[in-house]
């Protein structure tokens, strides 16, 4: 792929000291020119070694963490809950750039979940409700049949947080910067911390 005029290549000098404030940087951009750019790959470890992966959405970002949400009874809750370590991969295909994520995970407040589950829309809610997220099911009537329960349920009424759902925060330890570029002789920065510091250093491609 020819390099885009509008992405030279990235040098040490055009980074921030602070890691989080070049992820802001990147990611607002990505998010004035890239469909769903909060979108992001979630790589989490089973109890005997194997990985596994999903698509989730990044829920905020700041110095201590990033944050996303799930049902606590899911796959990949279940797999935090016994290594609680975690990846993540924000890959924004228009603008050739990615951002890699690694680092400790814990579960946020009850608070921090309620807010943000009281921002959510209203289907979404109920959807937290009605689905035994990565249980078998018999067939789709039986999901629909769940949503319509709890729909009247809570009908005309505030729909609470299950206790069931919440968020997690990964803290990060180290955060890549990757821009592609011609001949896949891409520009990568590594951001590793170091105590309440941050190291940075280019990697090859």
């Amino acid at each position: 792929m020819p390099r885009r005029p509008d992405m030279p290549p990235l040098h040490r000098s055009a980074l921030c000291d602070d890691p989080i404030a070049q992820f802001r940087d990147w990611y607002e951009r990505a998010e004035r020119e890239v469909p769903l750019a909060h979108a992001m790959t979630l790589a989490t470890v089973h109890p005997d070694g194997g990985p596994d992966a999903r698509m989730v959405l990044l829920k905020g970002f700041g110095p201590e963490a990033f944050r996303f949400f799930t049902n606590f009874n899911s796959a990949k809750a279940r797999q935090l809950d016994e290594v609680p370590r975690a990846a993540l991969v924000l890959y924004w295909r228009e603008l050739d750039r990615q951002v890699r994520v690694r680092g400790p995970v814990a579960r946020l407040s009850e608070a921090d979940s309620d807010e943000y589950f009281a921002s959510r829309p209203r289907d979404s809610q109920i959807g937290a409700w009605a689905s035994p997220q990565s249980e078998p099911l018999p067939d789709r009537e039986t999901l629909d049949a769940r949503v319509e329960e709890v729909e009247k349920r809570f009908s005309g009424g505030t729909v609470p947080r299950p206790p069931f759902w919440g968020g997690y925060a990964l803290r990060p330890e180290e955060i890549e910067f990757w821009q592609g570029q011609a001949g896949r002789l891409h520009d990568r920065f590594l951001y590793s911390r170091e105590g309440n510091d941050w190291r940075l250093e280019r990697l090859a491609p």
